[in-house]
């Protein structure tokens, strides 16, 4: 596909253009490079429409395809049910300052725009948690004011229980006439990833789970991971001027569900081993996407069917019709990467059942896993009794609070625990550069 832009709002580099749909991009200026933010590269395809089909691929041993069906236009502004938003917020430490700052402009924008038939609570969470109303209100003005200025309040503090504010997000009564989606915010410096992928997905029957990482240099493996569980879309803010586009971007996003009842259908057609596993709603533009592998001849009909907000929608497509290009061969890689996705971000508590299969796709579509990876080991041994330790220091992430350094296993304690336990520690003569150093390693 021919691409229209290309932009890094994060660093400065040079873009060499080759041909339409090919560029080459370079850091201006490698020597100096500061690896203390995330590298955020953009493009923007010429075309207006992410554009709908079939792709299949063929090797002597296996048969991948990829399936994408743009979704049709959203529904009506009438049809849209009335909603009941969970708003799940970090105030922890390493949220002082500049993430804090910034969730408070996202949190007042959206906030602030609800309709008079929403209703929304709000969860601010760090060692504890803290409810704004036992139950979710009505979004009348008095609420909204009331919202806000509890969220101004916010300095930031304390350590990051991110799991027990979304068990008790779940666990508030809920109007069964309103949808509910949850939305949570934070920088994603916690430790229990797994775990809360886990309550999420128990819980998609009755919420909808949607991630705002703010920061920059945000975990984005809590964030993705949050919305592959809640069946969602991520969202990441790293720049205070982010926060109102992106805010606008989630509502339009969250009250515009344009396909429900998702159903994908193989008639002539051996598909197995299909990713993902089910396809639940699908809201704004965000495509169906559907890859696996197939048996026997590139022949059948495959459909996509559900129901939009004018009624019945189906889309059809042929598979004798479509070439199988060798262009196409990193489709096995992507339906590698997915399934192992799957099985290691979920259902932490069966493990090592999935040791095995997860072992076998790395080596097999040579992919790092938890269990494999690149690094060749010597067996020799060549510590020759005299060597010395060497302190490597970190760089905090670009605006983030020295108030998010912690110590091993201990999630972000108060400050003034923490300066307490430092002056013992001084006192007693056994702190040293080498223990901060870990401290500073093991809390990223």
């Amino acid at each position: 596909m021919a691409l229209q832009e290309v932009v890094t709002p994060s660093h400065e580099t040079d873009v060499f253009r080759q041909g339409d749909s090919v560029a080459t991009v370079a850091l201006k200026d490698a020597e100096t490079f500061s690896g203390n933010r995330d590298f955020i590269l953009s493009f923007r395809l010429a075309g207006k429409e992410i554009q709908s089909g079939l792709m299949l691929f063929e090797n002597k041993d296996e048969k991948f395809f990829l399936l994408m069906v743009q979704p049709p236009e959203r529904i009506r502004q009438q049809d849209i049910p009335p909603r009941e938003f969970i708003f799940v917020v970090d105030v922890s430490g390493s949220m002082h300052g500049f993430p804090l700052d910034t969730s408070k402009k996202l949190l007042k924008d959206l906030i602030g725009n609800l309709r008079q038939t929403d209703k929304f609570n709000v969860i601010l969470f760090s060692g504890g948690s803290r409810l704004m109303a036992p139950q979710s209100v009505p979004a009348t003005d008095g609420n909204t004011r009331r919202a806000i200025q509890i969220i101004e309040e916010q300095q930031g503090g304390g350590g990051t229980e991110l799991l027990a504010a979304v068990q008790r997000g779940f666990s508030l009564p809920r109007d069964q006439a309103y949808a509910r989606p949850m939305l949570i915010i934070t920088d994603g410096f916690i430790g229990i990833e797994k775990q809360v992928f886990d309550e999420i997905q128990k819980n998609l029957q009755r919420t909808n789970v949607f991630a705002f990482g703010i920061g920059t240099s945000v975990n984005r493996y809590l964030i993705e991971g949050i919305a592959k569980a809640g069946q969602g879309e991520p969202f990441v803010v790293t720049d205070p001027s982010e926060a109102p586009a992106a805010a606008e971007r989630f509502r339009q996003y969250i009250q515009s569900p344009v396909l429900t009842n998702i159903g994908v259908s193989y008639a002539g057609f051996d598909a197995y081993d299909i990713e993902p596993v089910g396809v639940h709603d699908l809201f704004a533009d965000r495509p169906v996407i559907a890859f696996g592998k197939w048996r026997g001849a590139a022949q059948g009909v495959i459909t996509v069917s559900g129901t939009s907000g004018h009624g019945s929608y189906a889309q059809t497509f042929y598979v004798a019709k479509t070439p199988a290009l060798e262009t196409n061969s990193p489709l096995r890689y992507l339906w590698a990467r997915s399934r192992i996705g799957r099985l290691s971000d979920f259902n932490s508590n069966r493990e090592h059942e999935k040791k095995d299969e997860i072992v076998t796709l790395g080596l097999t579509y040579n992919l790092l896993t938890a269990y494999t990876s690149f690094i060749a080991v010597s067996e020799v041994l060549r510590n020759s009794g005299d060597s010395e330790d060497v302190n490597q220091p970190l760089p905090l992430p670009l605006h983030v609070s020295n108030l998010a350094v912690g110590m091993a296993s201990v999630p972000e304690p108060e400050l003034g625990l923490l300066l307490a336990m430092a002056a013992v520690m001084l006192s007693a003569g056994v702190i040293n550069k080498k223990w901060l150093r870990r401290a500073v390693f093991e809390r990223r």
